[in-house]
């Protein structure tokens, strides 16, 4: 993955293996599934998604694994029992390739992680409320 700068996930997810390539997609779908209003953006040059004004999700692949970010101690707190079997540390949850993408836990993180944005952003949320 020697290419920076991105410009879409499209763009970054096409830097990695085929193989890769259908784990981060999976990873994407489920994240966008979840938060169907987030805004997808590039961040720390890596895939992330916007709510409330604020990015609320993260997401890389790596040679062995992928990550989703942030791991506050909130969200490790409230998942414990489904986060075993992945390495959490500094922030970040390691899911190796090695397992299968575990879409409906990503899921569920995407949505803890959203609404603790909206908490955090109170009445500026507003603007960011699901389309129908």
């Amino acid at each position: 993955m020697a290419k920076t700068n991105f410009k879409s996930v499209d763009e970054y997810i096409a830097t990695h293996s085929d193989a890769v390539q259908v784990i981060l997609r999976r990873v994407r779908s489920a994240i966008r599934r979840a938060l169907p209003s987030a805004e997808e953006v590039i961040s720390y040059q890596i895939p992330a998604y916007k709510l409330y004004g604020v990015r609320v999700i993260y997401f890389a692949g790596w040679n062995h694994h992928f990550s989703l970010y942030p791991a506050r101690a909130t969200l490790i707190a409230a998942f414990k029992g489904d986060l075993a079997p992945y390495e959490v540390a500094k922030g970040t949850i390691r899911f190796p390739y090695t397992l299968a993408v575990p879409t409906k836990l990503i899921g569920r993180i995407a949505k803890f992680l959203a609404k603790e944005a909206g908490e955090r952003a109170g009445p500026k949320r507003v603007a960011y409320k699901k389309r129908k």
